[in-house]
């Protein structure tokens, strides 16, 4: 949260006791005793963030609004807040014990996430691999009959997101999400039979509309655990998770392939059907290994006792707090009421990031999506085609972490969420330029291949829009609305590619490079009014006394990112 403080305290006491670890981080003091009155606010120099940040000074004491007891009856927790009960303003606890903590949460949080993400993207993805066993002449499909179901799916997928999202928010993530997945996995397995058109975009719409939904719902979920600057990098790990599913799948096509002719049917059939049944177990298993939250942990499953100590939980509690006050303004359980969906879907500061959603991965989403085509197309076989997706996926992982990362480490998302389309531009310019025709197949394909590896912005930008939606009704509504955007901008992007431009597809490339360029300008754009916004609410609030500002935060009706002392990141 990017909260203007009300005071600066400067003075900082150095004889309070607090602890430095042996290579020299300081963290806030470990405190067994209950005090009654907060520390002082100290100016921080610097903050910890990752791991690696190790031979840096850290201050003891990073300024937080509950260190001032002006100011903390303003951000006090609800009491109906499920963490409630660990909130303690005057906790305090060593970087060592945070990053041993964080990591915990990763293994005990973040991994299965990632797996079912995983599990996701094998049930949505795997239409690529049976593309290239006969997949559309067995049933007498054409390319835009493709188009057409994939419209469908994204369509579907679009409108579920938002319903999904508030059923998310009234019952809980960690029951939502699992019945997704079981009733997905269901429809997944059951296009066994597929028997013709009808058929298969019946079975796309269903599958569009349980899966809606789900990856905002798990954004929402990871938030609880995470700080903003860990849920960034979290999200780039999630992405990657995604690609992994997407190197699964080519590898288990490959086998799964194998089975054309077994009980005289397809091998793509064999492919839904077992990665179906596959992500039907996960999605059981999700049942069990999805707490509501930090502190409700403990079950018949995960231990009496839980997955962690009391003073686990109030070091996660307390540190997220500190990094966000309003991830407590809603209880886990508390449903959006009509009011609250309309202050969210109009906020207008939020609006530039939706347009972003909407159009930086068109560029990226053809070529994507009709790759195994073209690669039987340019003469490679079945097996050699799912062998060939798998270079440019893992080049992907790699750029992808990487601008996740130095979108913290740089501290400015717009310049690195705007970077993969620079990547993209000198390859569209190419495809652009030559007579791919006259080119040797292995040209196109690395062409394609260093196209389609391009730095996903993705994961900078659902984190980007969760900052700078500064509240969790907001997180919610902005979480659903963005993933709508682009799963919009998936819908245009699907019929970019026609069967009357094959198979060069000259129109369809002029019209990625033409996106792709009005990308640039956007993403300049959106630095610009955030910056703006910036300007007008230090003008404001630099105007006000410190009684004024205290009278403000005492009396305002201002919720949200709306707030005078909060601040847009860009």
């Amino acid at each position: 949260m990017s909260t203007v403080l009300i005071k600066n305290r400067t003075a900082r006491v150095e004889s309070d006791g607090s602890e430095r670890d042996s290579d020299g981080k300081a963290g806030p003091e470990t405190s067994t005793t209950s005090v009654n009155t907060a520390p002082p606010l100290g100016e921080a120099v610097l903050r910890k963030r990752f791991w690696f940040e190790r031979n840096r000074s850290y201050d003891a004491d990073a300024p937080s609004v509950f260190d001032d007891p002006d100011t903390i009856e303003k951000y006090q927790p609800p009491s109906d807040w499920e963490n409630a009960h660990r909130f303690d303003p005057a906790a305090r606890w060593t970087w060592r014990e945070e990053n041993r903590l964080v990591r915990k949460v990763d293994l005990k949080i973040m991994v299965w996430a990632c797996i079912m993400f995983m599990s996701l993207e094998l049930d949505r993805a795997n239409i690529g691999q049976a593309l290239t066993d006969n997949f559309l002449p067995d049933l007498h499909l054409t390319t835009d009959d493709y188009n057409l179901g994939t419209t469908i799916t994204r369509l579907s997928f679009l409108c579920a997101e938002l319903p999904s999202q508030l059923v998310s928010k009234w019952v809980g993530p960690d029951r939502w999400i699992p019945t997704q997945m079981v009733l997905w996995s269901v429809v997944a397995a059951g296009q066994f039979w597929l028997s013709g058109r009808t058929s298969y975009l019946v079975c796309r719409c269903l599958l569009g509309a349980l899966q809606g939904g789900f990856i905002p719902d798990v954004i929402l979920y990871l938030s609880y655990f995470y700080k903003h600057s860990e849920l960034t990098v979290r999200l780039g790990f999630f992405w990657t998770a995604m690609s992994i599913a997407d190197i699964l799948s080519s590898l288990l096509a490959y086998g799964l392939l194998h089975m054309r002719g077994v009980h005289g049917q397809s091998g793509w059939r064999w492919l839904f059907l077992i990665e179906g049944l596959l992500t039907l177990v996960i999605g059981l298993l999700s049942f069990v290994l999805m707490p509501a939250g930090p502190c409700q942990t403990a079950s018949s499953f995960r231990g009496k006792k839980g997955w962690f100590s009391e003073r686990e939980e109030k070091i996660m509690v307390n540190r997220v707090l500190r990094d966000d006050p309003s991830k407590s303004d809603m209880h886990n359980r508390e449903p959006i009421t009509p009011k609250l969906l309309w202050q969210s879907i109009k906020d207008f500061d939020l609006w530039p990031l939706y347009i972003l959603g909407l159009t930086f991965q068109i560029p990226m989403i053809a070529p994507a999506q009709y790759l195994t085509l073209s690669l039987r197309g340019l003469g490679f076989d079945t097996f050699q085609t799912n062998l060939l997706v798998i270079p440019y996926t893992v080049l992907h992982i790699i750029t992808m972490l990487t601008i996740s990362y130095l979108a913290e480490i740089v501290g400015n998302l717009t310049l690195l969420a705007s970077s993969g389309q620079i990547w993209m531009l000198p390859f569209l310019i190419y495809l652009n330029v030559v007579d791919t025709s006259q080119v040797s197949r292995w040209v196109i394909y690395t062409v394609t291949t260093l196209l389609l590896s391009y730095p996903n912005a993705h994961p900078i930008q659902v984190g980007w829009n969760s900052r700078n939606s500064n509240a969790v009704r907001s997180r919610t509504v902005s979480a659903a609305c963005y993933n709508m955007f682009v799963q919009a901008s998936a819908i245009i992007g699907s019929n970019i590619y026609r069967s009357d431009d094959a198979p060069l597809y000259r129109r369809g490339n002029r019209q990625l490079l033409s996106i792709l360029c009005m990308n640039i300008v956007l993403y300049s754009l959106v630095k610009t009014y955030y910056v703006l916004r910036n300007r007008y609410r230090d003008k404001k609030w630099n105007a006000m006394t410190p009684e004024e500002r205290l009278h403000y935060l005492a009396t305002t009706t201002d919720e949200g990112n709306k707030r005078l002392d909060f601040r847009f990141q860009h």
